[in-house]
């Protein structure tokens, strides 16, 4: 290890042990600089080659001029990778054809090997199809290994193939949970050499990491793979926005009211691409739980990260989970020696600042579609009166009591349905009151009750952003045992779930002997994964399916997650919202969202009615138990062999090689087309002409609309592929569970049920016109692009704001690809989005300031001519390129932000591009 040319390499002495360190006081202005900023400092300082990382790249973010637009390239390496198994079963399987790549244009396989730490934890594959017995977690862990069993003995060969590769068993935890809980350095020790634990993975929830100090977020997988084979991530020096905390939480509040809070401020100022800093002496306020709630629902915000510097509190909470003494010495004098302890008298210099007094925030919701549409507590039932009568067809009922009550005008935004191209379909003359559509339903074991709009379908403790936070989940749980006492129970209408992010929640629930009190209400444990919240709900009991569906009832679900898209939760469901787990608990109890659940009564007691108030718990008592019943060895215990299993794991039959071999009747993992026919050189960047409009789509299409993750429903293409290779429709699982086989995943690109292109009039689905064929008729939008690469016509997708939000999910971008589609030009992007498009070889667009789709009068009939994408080829980046569309002509913008960008973009794609590197070296 030898010092660079700032001369920054030294010695740090912790107790009896030297490490080697790069001093951030070596350069000149970093003492100014924001802590995340002066994590990327050091990376540079560290990773400096002359070439990819020059004196140069470290002096320009020393100088970091706060005020300006990014426009600075640097060259992140993040010290390890992590992964969920929905994302990195196709890493694993990229790299795998990778291997056979490598072998084809005379290259040695083992060289495709992660070079940094890489771990996966399987959490997306458990499913709710058995809930509210003592044994739902048993039969809901036994389907996941019968119907993923390919997968596992994929993922358990890729273990034992790939160095620096391992993967933590099903039934262990939720990703982001298990990092912060285990995986996480905070400080890394490698080689002798100390440094700041950076990590980037196929989750954009990682951000969770932020809330102990650890700078990273959440890529797509093309991007995650490439910085395990050691290419470094190319970026902008961002904008970092100082977030000002102040005050302490009231009583009542919850962790989840003050993310949804910031969640809402943040998205109002805007934050995409940027970084987030918490400062100020409320984050001393903040216990770490709450702190890796917020860091948890970056993405939802739009920020790159949501980052609190390293303190008491952090050693704290490194010292609970059972980390070694030596590893948390280290990360306190490293920390303070580098400037990176959080010192709140301190304000960093930031590009903008926010504020927010903790004292103002109050009990929350969130919904119908959107994280950040907050909406209070006690404006709840008025709002989704409003709300819901943008979800119903049927004839408004007669009005209640309530429909001279007055509607929040800015408490929560009016639903904004123009993302997805669909208009309120049913508004009384005064807007209030509320529609109505009684059905009796009977269920098998003789049970009867009315459902009606509002009736809550779901309600799920679910997602690491609340489950790993033991004040809500404690809180929830006193709830319930209040509740029982009372002689309530959930409504029977209701699908209820407990799904914590690790075991380490039972435990203390057992200890704090509160497990039967949730059992009695109906949330028993389902599994250790992300069910409800990534659409793993499951079906919900067939009589309340069949009676949503004929009825057309616009049924909720309240989860305690990070996400409520539309079609994400259940099929069967509209309306989303999210909420603290306690809520969950109070809603299900209530069964309706119809109700105000802070005055009128939640249900009849065996002593009469019962009000929230009597049984919300108080955060005094809640505080007590948390202190008695958590304790350092549940951690140790939990994660003393975490990467071992059970004995169904580790009794997986599993190949053994550097190559895989491949199955061709395996419907879940099949070899990637991405290499298919690949030279040794990229071909030149062409120009696009005579391309059709698959998709014309509005503000805020999430990747959850382009690459849904949740059921795959019969009848579509995807449905058709799986039952025309002898899957029965009880096994076809979820889109998520199947991303290794290309096959499927294209078929279920832009399949989201609630997907609405503006080419068809009032439909909803996985549709498009198909111009290949007289009159344009209406056709799988999978269909009309095979009819299209047949005659070989290039396609493009129109789309206005946030195009790709919500999920990192490379599937968005990858099935776009395949598709046909060679441009997207859209209002705006997502920060990920837009990065998957080009490592795929897709050319993001963007509209002019105050150019649409609409004010330039395009309808998605016109055929395209886009030129000016050959300047690509003279080693720069056009500002612009000219679109025609039918007579019509404008400029759109280039968004390839960066020259790393531009070679990924000409070799055809990121992978293309690491692997025509290491075959030149």
């Amino acid at each position: 290890m030898s010092a660079n040319s700032f001369g920054s390499l030294s010695k740090l002495q912790v107790g009896g042990k030297s490490y080697d360190i790069y001093r951030l006081d070596a350069v000149e202005g970093s003492a100014r600089l924001p802590y995340s900023l002066k994590v990327l400092l050091e990376n540079l300082l560290r990773t400096e080659d002359g070439a990819n990382v020059t004196a140069e790249h470290i002096r320009a973010l020393a100088q970091w001029d706060a005020k300006a637009r990014p426009s600075k390239e640097i060259q992140f390496t993040p010290a390890r990778v992590i992964m969920q198994d929905f994302t990195g079963v196709p890493c694993v399987v990229d790299l795998a054809t990778m291997r056979e790549a490598v072998r084809d244009l005379g290259g040695d396989p083992t060289k495709i090997n992660p070079l940094a730490p890489a771990e996966m934890v399987i959490d997306h594959s458990v499913i709710v199809e058995y809930f509210g017995s003592p044994q739902a977690f048993e039969r809901n862990v036994q389907v996941e290994y019968e119907r993923n069993k390919e997968r596992y003995q994929f993922l358990r060969w890729g273990q034992t193939a790939f160095d620096e590769f391992k993967v933590v068993p099903p039934g262990t935890g939720i990703v982001h949970q298990v990092n912060i809980e285990h995986l996480a350095r905070v400080v890394f020790d490698r080689n002798g050499v100390a440094y700041p634990d950076t990590c980037v993975g196929t989750d954009s929830h990682t951000t969770m990491e932020n809330g102990i100090g650890v700078l990273g977020w959440g890529v797509g997988g093309i991007e995650a793979e490439a910085a395990m084979l050691g290419q470094p991530i190319s970026m902008l020096i961002p904008r970092v926005v100082g977030f000002k905390l102040t005050g302490e939480l009231p009583a009542g509040t919850t962790a989840t009211d003050l993310v949804l809070t910031i969640t809402e401020m943040l998205r109002e100022h805007g934050v995409v691409g940027k970084f987030v800093e918490f400062y100020g002496e409320g984050v001393h306020a903040l216990p770490l739980a709450n702190r890796a709630t917020i860091g948890n629902m970056s993405p939802e915000f739009g920020s790159t990260c949501a980052i609190f510097p390293i303190d008491d509190e952090t050693l704290k909470y490194l010292r609970l989970t059972g980390r070694d003494d030596e590893q948390i010495a280290l990360v306190e004098a490293y920390a303070k020696e580098q400037g990176l302890w959080l010192d709140p008298s301190v304000e960093p210099e930031f590009s903008e600042y926010l504020e927010l007094d903790l004292g103002t925030v109050v009990p929350s919701l969130a919904g119908p579609k959107r994280p950040q549409d907050r909406i209070s507590l006690s404006a709840a039932k008025q709002t989704w009166r409003r709300d819901v009568q943008n979800y119903v067809k049927s004839v408004m009922g007669p009005a209640d009591e309530a429909s001279n009550e007055s509607f929040p005008a800015s408490d929560s935004p009016a639903i904004d349905h123009d993302g997805a191209g669909d208009k309120p379909r049913h508004v009384d003359a005064n807007g209030s009151g509320r529609p109505h559509n009684v059905v009796p339903v009977t269920l098998d074991d003789g049970t009867s009750f009315e459902l009606d709009h509002g009736h809550v379908a779901v309600a799920a403790i679910t997602s690491c952003t609340n489950t790993s936070n033991p004040y809500v989940m404690i809180g929830a749980a006193l709830l319930a045992k209040n509740a029982v006492e009372r002689g309530l129970t959930r409504k029977p209408w209701v699908k209820t779930s407990l799904a914590p992010g690790s075991q380490v929640v039972t435990d203390y629930y057992e200890r704090a002997g509160l497990t039967p009190y949730l059992d009695k209400i109906g949330f028993n444990l389902v599994g250790y994964g992300c069910t409800t919240c990534i659409g793993n709900t499951g079906p919900l009991q067939p009589e309340i399916s069949k009676a949503v569906n004929d009825n057309d009832l616009a049924v909720t679900a309240v989860l305690s997650g990070n996400r409520n898209f539309e079609g994400r939760i259940s099929p069967d469901v509209k309306m989303n919202y999210l909420a603290s787990p306690p809520l969950v608990i109070a809603y299900a109890l209530a069964g309706t969202m119809d109700i105000d659940i802070l005055n009128d009564p939640i249900a009849e007691g065996t002593d009469g009615p019962v009000y929230l108030r009597d049984i919300w718990p108080a955060p005094e008592e809640v505080s007590a138990i948390v202190e008695s019943s958590i304790g350092q060895e549940m951690f140790a215990q939990s994660y003393a062999d975490v990467f071992k299993g059970d004995d169904r794991w580790r009794g997986l039959d599993i190949p053994t090689g550097d190559l895989f071999e491949w199955d061709d009747a395996s419907t879940y993992v099949r070899k990637a087309p991405y290499f298919d026919g690949m030279g040794a050189e990229p071909e030149p960047v062409a120009d696009i002409h005579g391309a059709r409009v698959l998709a014309k789509l509005g503000d805020s299409v999430t990747t959850d609309h382009i690459s849904p993750a949740g059921s795959i429903k019969v009848g579509t293409p995807a449905a058709q592929y799986l039952q025309d290779n002898g899957v029965a429709v009880k096994d076809f699982n979820s889109y998520g569970s199947r991303r290794g086989n290309h096959e499927v995943m294209i078929r279920g690109t832009f399949a989201n049920i609630r997907l609405r292109n503006q080419l068809l009039d009032d439909v909803e689905g996985g549709y498009t016109r198909d111009f290949t064929q007289d009159g344009a008729p209406q056709a799988f939008i999978y269909d009309a692009a095979q009819n299209y690469a047949a005659q070989g016509t290039p396609l493009v997708v129109l789309a206005g704001k946030e195009y790709g939000s919500g999920s990192s999910r490379d599937w968005a971008a990858k099935g776009t690809a395949l598709l046909g589609v060679r441009a997207v030009i859209a209002q705006s992007y997502e920060r990920i989005h837009r990065s998957n498009l080009i490592g795929l070889g897709v050319l993001p667009l963007q509209f002019k300031e105050g150019d649409s789709a609409e004010s330039l009068g395009l309808t998605g009939t016109e055929t395209f001519d886009i030129t000016g994408v050959t300047g690509l080829n003279e080693g720069g980046i056009p500002s612009e390129v000219t679109v025609k569309a039918d007579g019509r002509e404008f400029k759109v913008d280039v968004r390839i932000d960066t020259p790393g960008e531009a070679d990924y973009y000409r070799n055809g794609g990121i992978l293309q591009y690491v692997l025509r590197n290491l075959i030149r070296k």
